[in-house]
């Protein structure tokens, strides 16, 4: 038995709406069980689903009332009854009870389905997935590091969206930006980080690192190789001074002090990277005393410095680079090496190496070539017997160069060590030197010290043959590391020769 319906149905939009509107429907239906039955998800499919053809159900389903509306005003001039105002609905009719129980049935179902699927699109948004793999060349930098940082099982949203309805929806109204900046082509390379739009650290951080939590030290243990012949290794084992040596009498001394709830720690920084520091002060919040340590060396203008914005330190003043760190070649190298990863009997490998990193690629596929190509050419004409001789060596060598170059420099997006301040420490960028200088100066001539043992102690340096070793609650005075640097160390910042690769 044929079914009946309203002769304003019978037009070509509402058959093409309706056309549209089941096979989008059967699509959806058809890519979620494929996107089930896949062992791992695809970004592109999750958009695909949750997004695009949604839309286009959408779409469908409003062109058949749209054809249905045009029909009928098409009739009513042609017939030229000159009747005015709205369809008359008519439940006596059997064609008008179909086309009502499609219209509610269909409705029904389009309500349930986009109910399921919005919770669905709404988490999808917010899966690491989307985040890293979407826009690919664009944050391929991001993505990476952070999966080789500390936070890879922490999704993205925890850090940079947060709680709250506010801080979400100012996350999409960015984003939003962001889609066009990448569909028009007009993002900028290397891609700024976002200072400014980030969350207080005390709203994300410390809901897994809270200040109770402070631990009394950490021992860092490190190793490094020359760049001489023989890559020779340079242990080193530092005690870090993280918070109080005696924590159960409540003492606040350590790095974390600068937090501490009974201090207060303000400055004013003249770039958007927070990296130069004119001004800081001093608030003991018990006693009230106030100290206002300013730049001597580089003074400025008082009413410049009186229109720059004051800022509390928080955690995300030094731990700036948590998940999104791109280390230096030096370091990568060491710690490849270290694992293992890089043959130590082949000579000068580290420093051969670095200069091969060093060099600035267009592109990718660019570096892989010289890394390769340099690496053979030395050895072919430096070492020839090394060459000779150790192939497997040397390919292990060149593999695994260009792997660690795969997690750290990125030339299509200008991305490298350089770009981004690590705050941690002071030895590529100022860090802790950006105000532990010896050159904030109060008005009394107080300064704002950069001894060493402030925050560290070391325990153990040297190489394996040669070690110096002292007590835990001992500092050894720090040897530099080969025999060119001697003792000049000691009157200049570590960054004045190491932000020099």
């Amino acid at each position: 038995m044929k079914m009946k319906l309203p002769p304003s149905t019978q037009n070509w939009i509402s058959l093409a709406g309706a056309l549209i509107a089941l096979s989008t429907f059967f699509m959806i239906i058809f890519l979620v069980i494929i996107s089930i039955l896949m062992e791992t998800g695809n970004a592109y499919l999750g958009i695909i689903i949750y997004m695009i053809l949604p839309a286009i159900l959408f779409l469908g389903l409003l062109l058949i009332p749209l054809g249905m509306y045009l029909k009928i005003k098409k009739d009513k001039r042609e017939e030229e009854t000159g009747v005015k105002g709205y369809p008359i609905i008519n439940l006596n009719e059997k064609a008008q009870r179909n086309a009502l129980s499609i219209f509610v049935i269909s409705s029904a179902i389009f309500v349930l389905a986009s109910a399921v699927g919005s919770y669905e699109a709404f988490h999808y948004t917010e899966s690491v997935e989307f985040c890293g793999t979407v826009c690919h060349t664009v944050m391929k930098p991001e993505y990476t590091a952070y999966q080789n940082s500390a936070h890879a099982r922490v999704s993205c949203v925890e850090c940079h969206v947060g709680e709250g309805a506010g801080w979400y929806a100012k996350s999409k109204l960015s984003g939003l930006y962001q889609v066009y900046a990448v569909t028009a082509g007009i993002y900028p390379t290397p891609i700024p980080t976002p200072i400014k739009n980030l969350r207080p650290a005390r709203e994300t951080c410390e809901q897994c690192h809270w200040p109770q939590k402070f631990y009394e030290r950490k021992i860092k243990s490190s190793k490094y190789y020359l760049t001489d012949d023989t890559n020779s290794e340079w242990d080193l084992i530092l005690s870090i001074k993280i918070g109080p040596s005696l924590s159960a009498h409540g003492l606040s001394e350590g790095i974390h002090w600068h937090i501490n709830s009974d201090v207060k720690i303000e400055y004013k920084a003249l770039d958007e990277k927070r990296e130069k520091i004119p001004w800081v002060r001093y608030t003991n919040i018990k006693t009230g005393e106030v100290k206002v340590f300013e730049d001597s060396i580089e003074p400025i203008d008082k009413k410049v410095l009186d229109g720059l914005e004051i800022r509390t330190v928080d955690c995300m003043d030094c731990h700036n680079r948590p998940s999104h760190d791109y280390k230096d070649p030096r370091a990568f190298m060491n710690q490849a090496i270290s694992a293992g990863l890089i043959p130590t009997d082949l000579p000068r490998i580290k420093s051969v190496a670095l200069d091969l990193l060093n060099d600035n690629y267009s592109s990718t596929d660019e570096a892989m070539k010289s890394i390769s190509d340099g690496l053979t050419k030395y050895y072919k004409l430096y070492y020839k017997e090394v060459y000779e001789s150790k192939q497997n060596e040397i390919k292990k060598a060149i593999k695994n160069i260009q792997a660690e170059f795969n997690k750290n420099i990125f030339p299509e997006m200008k991305v490298k060590w350089n770009e981004y301040p690590n705050n941690i420490g002071h030895l590529i960028f100022n860090g802790c030197f950006r105000c532990h200088n010896d050159t904030h100066i109060t008005k009394q001539k107080e300064t704002i010290s950069k001894n060493c043992d402030l925050c560290h102690s070391i325990n153990l340096q040297g190489k394996p043959e040669t070690l110096q070793v002292s007590g835990i609650t001992r500092s050894l005075e720090f040897v530099h590391p080969g025999e060119d640097v001697k003792d000049e160390w000691k009157t200049m910042l570590c960054t004045e020769c190491h932000s020099r690769l």
